[in-house]
């Protein structure tokens, strides 16, 4: 009995390493790489915020024939803004996003302008901006876009009333006018999920922009009689600001994967 369960045993471990010779070699395969996610800029947005802006001045008073008869000087105010508007961008080559946009600026940036011919001086304020334009920029992360814009731009200022000294009643008008002129400026846009909010779709940028605005020759009317003193101030502004808005993406539904 011992010689048989030796000799069975002896031919299942024969077998055993016959059959093992016969399979073939273990290999082993690396698991794909997933490509990295890449968000979608492409789409509408629109957005809102608000922010605050300077303007400076050079001025100078003319008379009747359109000749300078004070040396240039240069005026400036300051105040807040709120801003709205709505866009379209294209993403391409992967990391680019190139868009066109509008939008306006409504606010009170008040500040002074000087008649130093006669001494008079009044309030003048810039109430509302608006532009159009293009912007072009890098995607420095998938969800953080770093950009530059340029356009055309169109302001609205207020008329001022001149009067001798801060608090007396004044004695000259100057009419409100609008001045038409281009802007460059840039920002920074990012998806607030990096704040660890959950948010498909909502952005904030921050914004600094420069208008350079066309000159302007407001005449002075007598406030008593309304006849024209015969004299004019020019007027001729570059606005700076900086806002932050809240941005909403339409087309903004997560990370697609990116085609090798």
């Amino acid at each position: 009995m011992k010689k048989l369960v030796l000799a069975l045993t002896a031919v299942a471990a024969f077998t055993g390493s016959a059959l093992a010779a016969d399979l073939p070699a273990r290999t082993y395969t690396k698991a794909p790489m997933m490509p990295e996610p890449v968000m979608n800029w492409t789409g509408f947005y629109i957005f809102g915020g608000i922010g605050g802006g300077v303007w400076d001045a050079d001025q100078n008073v003319v008379n009747g024939a359109g000749n300078g008869i004070t040396i240039n000087q240069r005026s400036g105010g300051d105040g807040w803004l709120g801003t709205v508007g709505a866009g379209y961008d294209w993403q391409f080559n992967s990391s680019w996003v190139a868009g066109i946009f509008a939008d306006g600026q409504f606010g009170s940036l008040r500040g002074n302008i000087t008649d130093a011919f006669t001494n008079l001086q009044g309030t003048e304020k810039l109430r509302d901006t608006w532009a159009a334009g293009v912007r072009l920029g890098y995607l420095v992360a998938p969800n953080v876009y770093s950009y530059v814009n340029a356009g055309f731009t169109e302001s609205f200022w207020s008329g001022a009333s001149l009067g001798p000294v801060t608090g007396t009643a004044p004695t000259v008008n100057t009419p409100s006018f609008n001045l038409n002129g281009w802007f460059v400026g840039g920002g920074v846009e990012n998806n607030l999920n990096i704040f660890g909010i959950t948010a498909p779709g909502w952005f904030m940028k921050t914004e600094y922009r420069a208008a350079y605005f066309s000159k302007a020759t407001l005449g002075e009317t007598l406030i008593a009689t309304g006849a024209p003193t015969g004299l004019s101030d020019t007027f001729h502004p570059l606005v700076q600001t900086v806002s932050t808005s809240l941005v909403y993406r339409f087309n903004w539904g997560g990370p697609v994967v990116a085609k090798y």
